[in-house]
């Protein structure tokens, strides 16, 4: 018995001894790691100054919430949010995984202090929040995150959800981060601030940023930290140090301070090369998806050339038609608050314009509304500054004379002493290449080439004035300065977009416009002016029939989005 029991001991002892040598082993085996990238960009020149697997696709985890904010920004410098708009917190908002603000359904929150709960602490339930506000629900708005950032050339990212919570299929890279990271500040200056922002107070509640670079390495002012299991520990970090300024990414850290460590032996190695002037062009939206869209038409358009040539030649005397021609479309939202300009990319968008067909050159592509692109009906109007010749004429407007100017005048002042036609100064190009009239230019009645042989006439008969016709309705340039024309009266207000050597060019730039800021515009009357100065037709893009305050809104929003544009009142 007594042998027995001991045994039994000695048997039990091997068991846990056994046990005990497994955890070891499986203690001394490291855990398996995610993948590592980074990169690190000189945003003063555009160069890359290190990389690690910059296009290998990694997970983003939260840095997924700087496209969410992106979208956000767009929102509050549209108009449509506003910092202290309410936002419902839905049922799914509030069911969101750690980490998150522990909101309540049926409640809201306040857009900035969703803003500042994303930046500091990665908040998933705001996130959600942001995105039912903005697209409905967070299917849709995931939608419209890989649609943005594929018009920021972000080629590689697929976005599935707002928050960066697990997701096979949410993918991005090192080099896909970095232009994010350096497009959301550079776009939205005002609200890029936030990510600077090291704690805040919400609901009683002090909440730090995970950030722990803020405040402790020179220079960096943001943006936003991430760490899911299959991404591991991810880092996107701005630094302005003098005059130099570069975007560097960490993905795939084995830990926060391990990932932390790596990007200041970056910054530290990286900074001191970088370049002290700023010769990069700003990120830019959907130059090259427009570069693309404009070739692949042009190649489908070559074998109907011919006949979209006479089309258009035929087009001139007849109103367009929304089905005589189909767009394509994009249905990327976008309400940018500080234009962006890509000199490189939109040089390459020109050439590749020019050569292309006619019928590709007119494809008005614009990734800056989720409306759908529409043809834009556009009338022609004929404007002639002439003498009053003969009793009792047929009913003439007076000229509106200043192409850019807050209100035209009711009524033209009798002209003043005027300059040769050869006088006219050079015009500024526009964004359509085409030419337009300057402020003192477009103030002077056209010259007629007799006037040096012209008889001297009463200064009563000198007041300028206009005929004003439909372009479809008149055949030649004969019957356009004919008295007998009907007379286009417009009133209430309206928008000037440009003035061009070519109608066609005109035509182009309403479509753009109108399809940059369809909703600004929506009822608005596209219509080209013709008016001659000089000797020389110019033909104006404007928009009629809108209220002064959308007026001014509109043009507002245009020159936010790099369009000249100018209010004026019929």
């Amino acid at each position: 018995m007594v042998l027995i029991r001991t045994e039994a001991r000695h048997g039990l002892r091997w068991v846990l001894f056994g046990f005990v040598s497994v955890l070891l082993a499986l203690e001394s085996v490291p855990a398996l790691a995610a993948p590592y990238s980074d990169i690190v960009v000189d945003a003063n020149s555009g160069n890359v100054l290190h990389a690690t697997n910059p296009d290998a696709r990694r997970h983003p985890a939260s840095l997924t919430k700087i496209m969410t904010l992106y979208l956000l920004f767009e929102q509050l410098e549209a108009g449509k949010l506003k910092l202290d708009s309410p936002l419902k917190i839905s049922e799914h908002a509030a069911g969101q995984s750690p980490t998150k603000l522990g909101l309540k359904a049926g409640s809201t929150i306040l857009a900035e202090d969703a803003i500042k709960g994303i930046v500091t602490r990665s908040a998933n339930d705001a996130a959600v929040v942001v995105a039912e506000a903005i697209s409905g629900d967070e299917h849709e708005f995931a939608k419209l995150m890989t649609r943005k950032a594929q018009a920021l050339g972000m080629a590689h990212t697929l976005y599935k959800n707002a928050s960066g919570l697990p997701d096979d299929e949410q993918v991005t890279t090192a080099r896909d981060q970095s232009i994010l990271g350096r497009a959301i500040q550079e776009r939205f200056p005002r609200h890029y601030k936030y990510f600077s922002t090291r704690s805040f107070n919400f609901r009683g509640q002090r909440i730090g940023n995970h950030n722990n670079l803020l405040g402790r390495v020179e220079g960096v002012d943001g943006i936003k930290t991430g760490y899911i299991r299959a991404s591991g520990f991810n880092l996107v970090t701005s630094v302005h140090r003098g005059n130099r300024y570069v975007v560097a990414v960490v993905l795939g850290g084995s830990s926060a301070g391990s990932r932390d460590a790596r990007m200041r032996e970056l910054i530290s190695k990286q900074i001191t090369v970088a370049a002290t002037k700023r010769t990069a062009p700003l990120v830019a939206e959907s130059t090259h998806l427009e570069t693309k869209a404009v070739l692949a038409a042009n190649a489908e358009a070559k074998s109907s050339a011919a006949d979209e040539v006479q089309n258009e030649r035929r087009s001139e005397a007849k109103p367009a038609t929304p089905e005589s021609k189909p767009e394509t479309r994009f249905a990327v939202a976008s309400s940018t608050s500080k234009p962006a300009r890509l000199v490189s990319a939109a040089t390459e968008l020109s050439t590749a314009r020019e050569n292309a067909s006619p019928a590709a050159a007119q494809l008005p592509v614009a990734l800056g509304s989720t409306d759908p692109i529409r043809p834009v009906l556009v009338k022609t109007l004929a404007v002639r500054a002439g003498r009053a010749q003969a009793p009792a004429p047929a009913p003439l407007l007076p000229v509106q004379v200043a192409a850019f100017a807050e209100e035209e005048p009711e009524q033209v002042p009798p002209a003043p002493a005027r300059s040769a036609p050869g006088a006219i100064k050079s015009e500024n190009q526009g964004e359509g290449g085409g030419a337009r009239l300057t402020v003192a230019e477009a103030a002077q009645p056209a010259e007629p080439a007799t006037a040096a042989a012209a008889p001297p006439r009463p200064a009563a008969a000198t007041t300028p004035a206009i005929a004003v016709s439909q372009a479809s309705s008149v055949p030649n340039a004969a019957t356009r300065s004919s008295s007998k024309s009907k007379p286009q009266v417009r009133t209430g207000w309206g928008i000037q977009v440009g003035a061009y050597h070519a109608e066609e060019e005109a035509k182009q730039r309403l479509s753009r416009v109108q399809s940059k800021a369809s909703k600004m515009l929506d009822g608005a009357d596209p219509f080209t002016e013709t008016v001659d100065k000089g000797g020389t037709t110019y033909y104006r893009a404007r928009f009629a029939g809108l209220d002064k305050e959308k007026a001014e809104a509109a043009c507002k929003y245009l020159k936010r989005n790099d369009v000249e544009c100018v209010t004026m009142k019929y």
